[in-house]
């Protein structure tokens, strides 16, 4: 890693688990290389700073900036806004920020059903007053401020522009690590035509081992149900998984643990729309005898929004319902 002159490194967690920021300490030792060539200014999951820390920098003085998480409030909005003018380089990092991730799921209904399920429809939840947050209260101690909750979640680059788009859920650490190195050292990280970086231009099967035998689905189970045959095509055997519609990678590392893929790492390059791909590969490998058979088969499926557009939703064709205003 280059010596010249010491980086700045920004981190951010937006609307999402988490799961990103733990995911940096999977690089394991090569922390130290981190700490060795960079400053962290910025990082609120680890360390007490501010807002105003950031505002005080000079724009473009940040090297490299990880933000991870969907934009779902002004507050999530407002901290992209200000990190793209103080950073160089802008990385959507993981899911949620590359392509919405789970929390975007709830785009599929509106704000006022989030808002009625939390703070009115909620059992566990004692509300007599009917009482919701409010962007504005006035207190005894002066107007008390709140974020401002978005009709949608939205990725990362459709409120700021971005430099690069390191998919997964998280990021498999040996990617972060080759990003973050490349970054580090002046130098661009490799990328697909579509820019994403740490992954695969090709799908999640054609990294997996397991046996394709080229049999017709007949119908679907889940992992509850039965143990899968070891060293076989998981989809063939009944389980939904994503693989033929997903961008590679991450290494097939849940398929090799006889776990199916859930898409996290995103559509494949050239793919539009992650869940019409796979309802696409779907297609050729279901065996419906009959018309009857077809709808038999598809409603073995729980819940296909949720298993098809996973961590796509905002990326897809149908995008999500129209929502209830407060969108950027």
């Amino acid at each position: 890693m280059s010596a010249n002159s010491r980086k700045r490194i920004a981190v951010f967690w937006a609307s999402s688990c988490g799961g990103c920021d733990i995911s940096l300490l999977e690089i394991g030792p090569r922390l130290l290389d981190v700490a060795a060539a960079a400053d962290i200014v910025f990082w609120p999951c680890a360390t007490d700073f501010k807002y105003h820390d950031v505002e005080k920098l000079p724009d473009g003085s940040i090297d490299v900036c990880l933000f991870n998480g969907g934009v779902r409030n002004s507050e999530q909005h407002e901290v992209a806004l200000l990190l793209r003018r103080k950073s160089r380089v802008l990385v959507a990092y993981g899911a949620c920020a590359a392509d919405g991730g789970i929390p975007a799921l709830a785009n599929l209904v509106s704000r006022r059903a989030i808002l009625d399920a939390v703070y009115h429809a909620n059992l566990s939840t004692d509300n007599p007053a009917a009482t919701e947050p409010r962007p504005l209260c006035a207190a005894p101690a002066g107007e008390l401020h709140l974020p401002e909750f978005y009709g949608q979640v939205y990725r990362l680059c459709d409120v700021v522009d971005v430099d690069h788009v390191l998919p997964g859920c998280p990021p498999q650490a040996e990617r972060v690590w080759e990003t973050l190195k490349a970054l580090l050292d002046g130098q661009a990280p490799e990328a697909g035509a579509d820019g994403r970086v740490g992954c695969s231009p090709r799908t999640v099967c054609d990294e997996c081992p397991r046996e394709k035998k080229l049999v017709r689905v007949e119908a679907f189970r889940r992992h509850h149900e039965f143990r899968p045959e070891p060293g076989w095509c998981l989809l063939e055997q009944g389980l939904l998984c994503m693989g033929p519609a997903t961008r590679g990678g991450c290494g097939a590392l849940c398929i090799r643990a006889d776990m199916r893929c859930e898409g996290c790492y995103g559509p494949p390059a050239g793919v539009a729309d992650q869940g019409a791909s796979m309802i696409g590969a779907l297609s050729g490998v279901l065996d419906p005898a009959s018309e009857e058979k077809a709808y038999a088969l598809v409603s073995q499926i729980p819940d296909p929004a949720g298993t098809f557009y996973r961590f796509s939703l905002p990326s897809g064709l149908l995008k999500a319902r129209r929502q209830d205003g407060g969108n950027p």
